[in-house]
């Protein structure tokens, strides 16, 4: 593009859907309500899409390994028919965005790992609007607390913990330079990654995608704020999808209330624990405009403390 369309390009919204859909223990019907949502928020002017965590599977450590799949590689197209298909369920998204022209963030799902020991991953695949698998991120901090009266949960009983970020280009052409990195869920506490992510030696990440499953207990006293100090920090935008809250009564109940929060530390666009697509344009003029006023990547002090990516 020349010059002044891709100035014209960067000034553009981009409009992103986080699609808070149920989940239950029938992993094609998962499957199934995950294309459904995605086919909606293309009809809603998505350029990009993001599903929740364990989109495909109860969020239960004794689930993991029975729901887990064998992931494509990035650079992967759709399997062709008669093709072998290790991930029935990144299959059917990456086939859903190629038909629908739409660039997803597929949650996350159990990953079962190379080798003997098969080891469990809880991992998040990028799909390009051609249904390519552009990156794919192994959840790197997994979420082993005990909190009294609140609820106790070891992701460590069944699953392998990744070692390493993941960014990739939002859009080359409406966006070209602007990357976007990819958290999971207990990821969002730890800011030293966020930082290493979003700075220009990590990799410039401006907008941060967090499928996450937040429970009645950690939802409610740190979901929001911690999407709102991701940004803050980082002058970035922080997009964060949890799936609908199951009411039943069985198994682990998430808080819901997916939430897009801006480089200002605003909440663009939120809503409650029911089934529900968010909509948020993003605007990375305003990005830009937040750093030059407040300059605060320019104004680190290298010669006091540093803080490197290692991976």
């Amino acid at each position: 593009a020349s010059a002044p369309a891709a100035a014209a390009a960067a000034a553009a919204p981009f409009r992103i859907a986080l699609c808070q859909i149920p989940v239950g223990k029938d992993k094609a019907a998962n499957v199934a309500t995950a294309v459904r949502a995605l086919e909606e928020a293309k009809g809603n002017g998505a350029m990009l899409a993001v599903l929740p965590e364990c989109f495909n599977c109860p969020y239960d450590t004794r689930c993991f390994p029975e729901y887990a799949e064998t992931f494509p590689r990035p650079g992967d197209g759709v399997p062709k028919e008669g093709e072998d298909v290790p991930s029935p369920s990144v299959a059917a998204i990456q086939a859903a965005a190629k038909r629908l022209g739409l660039a997803v963030v597929a949650g996350s799902i159990p990953e079962k790992g190379p080798g003997p020991e098969h080891a469990i991953y809880n991992t998040s695949a990028v799909v390009s609007p051609e249904g390519t698998v552009l990156a794919t991120h192994r959840k790197i901090h997994l979420f082993d607390i005990s909190v009294p009266g609140g609820i106790t949960f070891r992701e460590s009983d069944s699953l392998s913990a990744g070692e390493t970020p993941t960014l990739f280009p939002l859009h080359e052409e409406l966006l070209p330079g602007v990357a976007a990195g990819v958290l999971i869920c207990y990821d969002i506490r730890f800011p030293e990654l966020a930082l290493a992510m979003c700075s220009p030696s990590g990799g410039g990440a401006k907008l941060l995608i967090i499928p996450g499953a937040f429970n009645m207990t950690t939802g409610p006293a740190h979901w929001e704020k911690l999407i709102v100090a991701r940004a803050l920090d980082n002058q970035v935008f922080v997009a964060a999808c949890s799936p609908a809250r199951d009411e039943s009564g069985e198994g682990y109940t998430a808080w819901g209330h997916s939430t897009v929060a801006d480089p200002w530390g605003e909440v663009l666009a939120t809503t409650g624990h029911a089934a529900d697509i968010v909509y948020a344009d993003l605007d990375f003029a305003r990005l830009e405009e937040v750093r030059a006023s407040i300059p605060i990547g320019k104004q680190k002090r290298g010669d006091v403390y540093e803080l490197r990516r290692l991976k």
